[in-house]
This record gives C-alpha cells, sequence and structure tokens, in this order.
C-alpha cells in the first residue's frame, strides 16, 4: 500500500515552533534520500530539507538555521522540527523521496504563520 501521511500542522504565532511527521510505505519510494517540500498559494512546490539514509541533511537557505530534518528508517518515518517560524514560512507541507520521482504526493499538512 502506498502512503505518505504527513501530520503535525497548525497554526502558530511568529517565532513559535511545529513538529511535523510523515509515514511513509510503498515499494515506490526508495527511501535513500527523504525530503520535505512545501507549496505556498501562487507559488510553486519547493524542497526545503532532505536527510540521506546516512542522516546527512541538507537545507534550503531560506530555513537553514530554524529548522531541523530528521528520520527514523527503521519505521519508514520522517520529521521536520521547525523553529523561529515566520510568516514567509506559511504553506502546505509534504514529505517525499528527493527527488520525486514516483509523482505519488500525500494530502500534507497546513502551515499557517501568523505575524
Amino acid at each position: 500500500q502506498v502512503q505518505l501521511v504527513e501530520s503535525g500542522g497548525g497554526l502558530v504565532q511568529a517565532g513559535g515552533s511545529l513538529r511535523l511527521s510523515c509515514a511513509a510505505s510503498g515499494t515506490i519510494f526508495s527511501f535513500n534520500v527523504m525530503g520535505w517540500y512545501r507549496q505556498a498559494p501562487g507559488k510553486l512546490r519547493e524542497l526545503v530539507a532532505s536527510i540521506t539514509r546516512g542522516g546527512i541533511t541538507n537545507y534550503a537557505t531560506s530555513v537553514k538555521g530554524r529548522f531541523t530534518i530528521s528520520r527514523d528508517s527503521a519505521k519508514n518515518t520522517f520529521y521536520l522540527q521547525m523553529n523561529r517560524l515566520k510568516p514567509e514560512d506559511t504553506a502546505v507541507y509534504y514529505c517525499n523521496d528527493s527527488p520525486p520521482l514516483s509523482g505519488y504526493w500525500g494530502q500534507g499538512t497546513q502551515v499557517t504563520v501568523s505575524s
């Protein structure tokens, strides 16, 4: 069964924190490099953080130093700790392979940061 289930989003004030979770299953995913993506209204989906099986991480410049990606490979579960949130972080957040070759996407989780 193919699933990408993102959770943990919500409404938070600027400067606050949220922790997103992603439960992934399905043979269409390689799980070699997993990423968190986001899509704001009227904008293209962008990769904000990625993590390899070995734990090597990479971040978009806009979130570096504020977001931390982690994974529990045994459970195919992935996390995104988001601190010092800004209104421009408002978006729907998704997890997926990096790059997302399967073309399958979950429902995402909405993050809204108020100023």
